[in-house]
């Protein structure tokens, strides 16, 4: 199959709006240029409301001076682990309730391979987080009968 042939075959457009996933792609600055309509379903705003604006519309606001940091270190060094390792953050949607979110982004870069921007494909991690939650919790529960039960013997 030929580059063309490929290019035909794939429209890029309708693959990103067919994934289940969220991809949302920003620019240098975190500013967000593409918001797909799982994007939508999860945060809860439409692309014409996150188009344009930085990606403070889903990063809580405690975790923004963290996230902002190592965005600028990403855009300077054009290096980040979380092209193949899954980050696990904490986000909002459009009414502020939390979420808990797991992706993966990838650089994306100008003729010159300057990055100008990231690309990130996102799901909801909420239920696997709380379900997590409650099974440390249980542990730790148990973890402290044991160590009451062996205590008074």
């Amino acid at each position: 199959m030929t580059t063309s042939d490929r290019e035909t075959f794939v429209d890029f457009e309708q693959l990103i709006e067919a994934l289940g996933d969220a991809v949302v792609v920003s620019d240098g600055d975190g500013t967000i240029r593409l918001w797909n309509s799982a994007a939508e379903h999860l945060f809860g705003f439409s692309s014409a409301q996150a188009i344009g604006k930085t990606l403070d519309l889903i990063v809580p606001e405690r975790f923004r001076e963290r996230h902002w940091a190592g965005y600028k270190k990403t855009m300077t060094t054009g290096k980040t682990r979380y092209s193949h390792d899954v980050l696990r953050v904490p986000a909002v949607d459009k009414d502020g309730r939390p979420l808990s979110i797991a992706f993966t982004v990838g650089l994306l870069y100008d003729s010159d391979r300057q990055v100008t921007g990231i690309a990130a494909v996102i799901r909801d991690d909420t239920v696997r987080f709380a379900e997590e939650r409650k099974l440390r919790k249980q542990l730790a529960e148990l973890a402290g009968d044991k160590a009451r039960n062996n205590g008074g013997a």
